[in-house]
C-alpha cells in the first residue's frame, strides 16, 4: 500500500452517531418525498381528465409512465450509488424529481405531461435505492433492521403529507399548484450534500480504485459476471425467477390501486374532496401501524408466513371494498384496508435480502424488483382500460387477483431466512 493511499485512508472520518441520526433525518425526508409522489398524480387525475379531456385508459397510462420511468431510474441509481456516491445521488435524483415535477405544471397537454412526467420519476427510482443504500451503510449490524424498517414509514408519511397538501391546494387552487410546490424538496438537497458525508466504506472503496486499481481487477470482473453466476446455478437462477414474480405482482397490485383510489372514491362513491382527503388519511395512518406490527411480528412468525398474510388478505379484502362498501362502513373499509396493504412491503426487503447469498445479493435483488417495478408499470393504464368497460372498481378485482398470485407464489415456493446477511 502506497504512503499516498495511506495519508488518504487516514484522512477518512468515522461515523459518528450524531452524523448518523443526521443521514438517517434525510434518509427519512427523502423517502417522504419519494411516498408523495405517487400520490400528486392520484389527486390529480380527476382534474387532468378534465382539463386535458383525457379518457380513463390516458389518465391510466400516466401512471405507467411514472412506473417506466421508477424502473430505468431504478438501475441508473444503483449504478451512480457505486460510480459517484450514495449521497451525491440522493441529491440528484432529488433535483432531478424537483425540477421535473415542478415543470409538470407548466404542461399543456397529454403528451407533454406525460414525457416529463416519465422523466420526473427517474429521480424517484433511483431515490429509492440510494437512500436505502446509503442509510444501510451508516448503520451498525446490531440495529439495522430496526433502523431500516422504521425508514420505510417515511413512504407512507409521503403519502399522508400529499394528501393534506392535495386536500389544501387543489380545491383553492388547481392541480398545477399541487405540482409547483414540488419545487422544495430541492432545498433538502443542498443541505444534504453540506451535512452529510459519503459512507466510510463507500470512500475506502474510491481511494483504492483510484491509488491501487490492480486490486480491483477481479472485483471488476466478478460484478460483469453475477448475473452469469445467477443463471449458472439452478437454485440461485430458481429463486431470482421467483422474487421476479413476487415483485411483479406485488408492484401491479400496488400501484394500481395506488394510482386509482383517490379517484374511486371521488367519481365512483361520490365523495367531495376533502372528504376523500380524509379517508384516504385514516387508511395510511393504519398502513404505519400495519408495518410496525407486521415487522415485530415477522420475527416470531417468520418472514412467509406474515408476508402471505398481508398479501392474501389484501387480495380478499379489495373484492369487500368494491362489492360491500356503503356510506356508513366504508371509513371502517379503507382503515383495515391500510392495515393489510401494508404488511407485504414491511416484509419485502428482509425477506428478499436473505433469499440470496452475499456474492450475489445486491445485484439478486436489486434486478429481480425492479423488473418487477417493470411489469408493474401496465397495472395503472389495465385499471384505465377496465374502468372505460366498466368502473374502476373492476380493475380493482384484477389487482386483487395480482395480490392473491403474490401470496401464493412466496407461500408455496420461498423459504424463510435462507442466508444470513451477516455472514459472507
Amino acid at each position: 500500500m502506497s504512503d499516498t493511499l495511506t495519508a488518504a485512508l487516514n484522512k477518512i472520518q468515522p461515523t459518528t452517531k450524531t452524523t448518523q441520526k443526521i443521514a438517517f433525518i434525510f434518509a427519512f425526508i427523502a423517502l417522504l418525498v419519494d411516498g408523495a409522489d405517487m400520490l400528486l398524480l392520484s389527486f390529480s387525475l380527476n382534474s387532468l381528465k378534465a382539463e386535458f379531456g383525457l379518457s380513463n385508459l390516458q389518465a391510466g397510462a400516466l401512471g405507467s409512465f411514472t412506473l417506466a420511468g421508477m424502473a430505468v431510474g431504478g438501475f441508473m441509481g444503483g449504478w451512480a450509488c457505486d460510480r459517484l456516491g450514495r449521497v451525491k445521488t440522493v441529491v440528484i435524483s432529488i433535483l432531478v424529481f424537483s425540477i421535473l415535477t415542478a415543470a409538470l405544471g407548466f404542461t399543456q397537454n397529454f403528451e407533454q405531461f406525460a414525457v416529463l412526467r416519465f422523466l420526473s420519476a427517474f429521480g424517484i427510482g433511483s431515490l429509492y435505492i440510494a437512500a436505502n443504500t446509503l442509510m444501510a451503510e451508516y448503520v451498525p449490524t446490531e440495529y439495522r433492521t430496526t433502523v431500516l424498517g422504521t425508514l420505510q414509514a417515511g413512504w407512507t408519511v409521503g403519502y399522508i403529507v400529499a394528501t393534506l397538501l392535495a386536500g389544501w391546494i387543489i380545491p383553492e387552487h388547481g392541480w398545477r399548484m399541487l405540482f409547483f410546490v414540488a419545487i422544495i424538496p430541492s432545498v433538502l438537497a443542498l443541505f444534504i450534500q453540506k451535512l452529510v458525508p459519503e459512507p466510510e466504506s463507500w470512500q475506502r472503496a474510491r481511494l483504492m480504485r483510484l491509488h491501487a486499481p490492480e486490486q480491483f481487477t477481479t472485483t471488476t470482473v466478478e460484478k460483469k459476471s453475477t448475473f452469469k453466476t445467477i443463471f449458472a446455478e439452478p437454485a440461485n437462477r430458481r429463486m431470482f425467477m421467483l422474487w421476479i414474480l413476487t415483485a411483479g405482482f406485488l408492484q401491479f397490485g400496488y400501484y394500481g390501486v395506488n394510482n386509482w383510489m383517490p379517484a374511486y372514491l371521488e367519481s365512483e362513491l361520490h365523495m367531495n374532496f376533502k372528504s376523500m382527503a380524509g379517508y384516504m388519511i385514516g387508511t395510511y395512518v393504519a398502513m404505519i401501524f400495519g408495518k410496525v406490527l407486521a415487522g415485530y411480528a415477522a420475527d416470531r412468525l417468520g418472514r412467509r408466513f406474515v408476508f402471505a398474510f398481508g398479501a392474501i388478505g389484501t387480495a380478499i379484502f379489495l373484492p369487500i371494498i368494491v362489492l360491500f362498501n356503503s356510506p356508513d362502513n366504508i371509513a371502517y373499509l379503507l382503515i383495515f384496508f391500510g392495515f393489510l396493504y401494508g404488511i407485504p412491503y414491511a416484509i419485502n426487503a428482509t425477506y428478499m435480502t436473505e433469499s440470496f447469498a452475499t456474492s450475489i445479493r445486491g445485484t439478486a435483488v436489486g434486478g429481480a424488483y425492479n423488473a418487477g417495478r417493470i411489469g408493474a408499470m401496465f397495472a395503472p393504464a389495465i385499471i384505465g382500460a377496465a374502468a372505460s368497460g366498466g368502473s374502476i372498481g373492476l380493475g380493482f378485482l384484477i389487482m386483487g387477483g395480482a395480490y392473491f398470485l403474490c401470496g401464493a407464489v412466496s407461500g408455496l415456493f420461498i423459504k424463510d431466512k435462507q442466508y444470513d446477511p451477516q455472514q459472507a
